[in-house]
């Protein structure tokens, strides 16, 4: 089986000190090698078959054979590390906490303890944000109480 560590310090290697970094790495028990990276300044497919090169390269296929996958972190990829967050500060977020309930709102800030987000405000049966500066719901949101964060996409 091919080592997941191994493939990390490939990765972290070819990455040095550049603006993209790993998000996800997963190795299946038939060896499909899946790999999701980001980047503060957006991943292009290019960046992903780069990668995918020197992943290949730096593997024996003589010694074991493997599928390999790299792709970028989508639009609807959940956030996991605090990078994205800050990457996402102006963006309108979704979450679903540890107890279920759901938030959602503009991502404002990011401390390493948590999130800041303005929350949605519902008025008569619709979603609105309050247009009145001095009375934004504002709310702190602890990383330990998130259990998955996403980014709406703007239409």
């Amino acid at each position: 089986m091919v080592n997941k560590h191994k493939i990390i310090e490939i990765i972290q290697e070819y990455f040095g000190g550049s603006d993209q970094f790993l998000v996800d790495i997963r190795v299946s028990s038939r060896n499909k090698i899946t790999v999701n990276i980001d980047g503060d300044k957006g991943v292009t497919i290019a960046d992903c078959v780069a990668l995918s090169r020197h992943i290949e390269s730096s593997l024996d296929r003589d010694k074991e054979d493997f599928e390999l996958e790299v792709s970028s972190a989508g639009i609807g990829t959940p956030l996991t590390m605090i990078r994205q967050y800050r990457n996402n500060i102006g963006r309108l977020i979704s979450l679903l906490l540890n107890d279920e309930s759901k938030l959602r709102g503009k991502l404002i800030a990011v401390a390493e303890e948590g999130i800041s987000i303005e929350k949605e405000i519902k008025k008569k049966g619709k979603k609105k944000k309050n247009p009145d500066t001095d009375q934004h719901d504002i709310a702190f949101i602890s990383f330990d109480s998130i259990k998955e964060a996403r980014i709406i996409p703007a239409y």
